[in-house]
């Protein structure tokens, strides 16, 4: 198990670390284009508990900053995310990330992009037009998989983040693993946290399934075999620490609880550029 480009300088990352938090995030909005079933945008906005536009975390030392975990950056304009990049840049010496949907990213907005962000990660979890009109309730995806496959040639390493949903996308992830591997590109699976249980079961999801540590670990495993298929950080030091305090079979028969609270970001809030 290999964790992410995106998860390096994370404190998820680091066993030493016993109540680790995220690395930096710039939020700039909490509007989206798409209506994901997963989505835990959308509950925090209907719970009052979505953050303000702005930057949080620590601000010195940083190695790392994402562009954002919360909304789809991209609707504020390509301008506006560039704006914030060369701020950002401009303040701290560390790596941007920009997390989006990639329904905005054309050819041109990526070529503008590319001069601040180092990482683009685009959500991708589904491999079918019929599949991502169900997933995320819009049909853009013949026109996202044109926006990746143009992101090959970018000087920002793309990354395409896949969230595992048993039940929905099982199929799936092994087309996005062969579609990630012709392209050159690293595939971050990562396991689903659900925030809306009757939406997602009834879209699909096995909750068993989804709660199963081991069959995660394997699903990435068969993955792996395919492409760059890699997870996040923080669950490889999980399952270390578990395998450590009750051997490595333990893993088989321990589940995650993957019914989730309404999302709020734990780190402090600084400052708006």
């Amino acid at each position: 198990m290999k964790a992410s480009s995106h998860c390096m300088y994370c404190q998820g990352n680091d066993e030493n670390i016993d109540n680790p938090i995220h690395h930096p995030s710039y939020e700039i909005t909490t509007r989206c284009n798409l209506n994901c079933i997963y989505c835990y945008s959308n509950v925090a906005v209907r719970k009052g508990k979505a953050p303000i536009s702005g930057y949080y975390g620590d601000d010195r030392d940083v190695k790392a900053i994402t562009i954002s975990q919360f909304g789809e950056p991209l609707v504020a304009g390509v301008e506006e995310v560039v704006r914030v990049a060369k701020r950002l840049k401009d303040i701290f010496d560390a790596r941007l990330d920009l997390q989006t949907n990639g329904t905005l990213l054309s050819k041109d907005a990526t070529n503008k992009l590319e001069k601040f962000f180092d990482i683009i990660i685009v959500s991708l979890d589904a491999f079918s037009r019929e599949k991502y009109v169900k997933i995320t309730g819009f049909d853009l995806f013949e026109s996202l998989v044109e926006n990746i496959k143009a992101l090959k040639d970018s000087s920002a390493k793309a990354i395409l983040r896949t969230i595992y949903m048993p039940g929905i996308n099982d199929e799936d992830t092994f087309k996005i693993a062969e579609f990630a591997g012709k392209l050159g590109m690293e595939m971050f699976l990562q396991p689903v946290s659900v925030y809306d249980a009757d939406v997602m079961v009834k879209n699909g999801l096995n909750l068993s399934r989804a709660e199963s540590i081991y069959e995660f670990i394997e699903i990435s495993k068969k993955l792996s075999e395919i492409s760059d298929v890699r997870i996040p950080g923080c669950f490889i030091v999980n399952v270390k620490r578990v395998s450590k305090l009750y051997g490595r079979d333990a893993i088989k028969f321990i589940k995650r609880n993957v019914i989730a609270n309404v999302p709020e970001i734990r780190r402090e809030w600084k400052f708006r550029v």
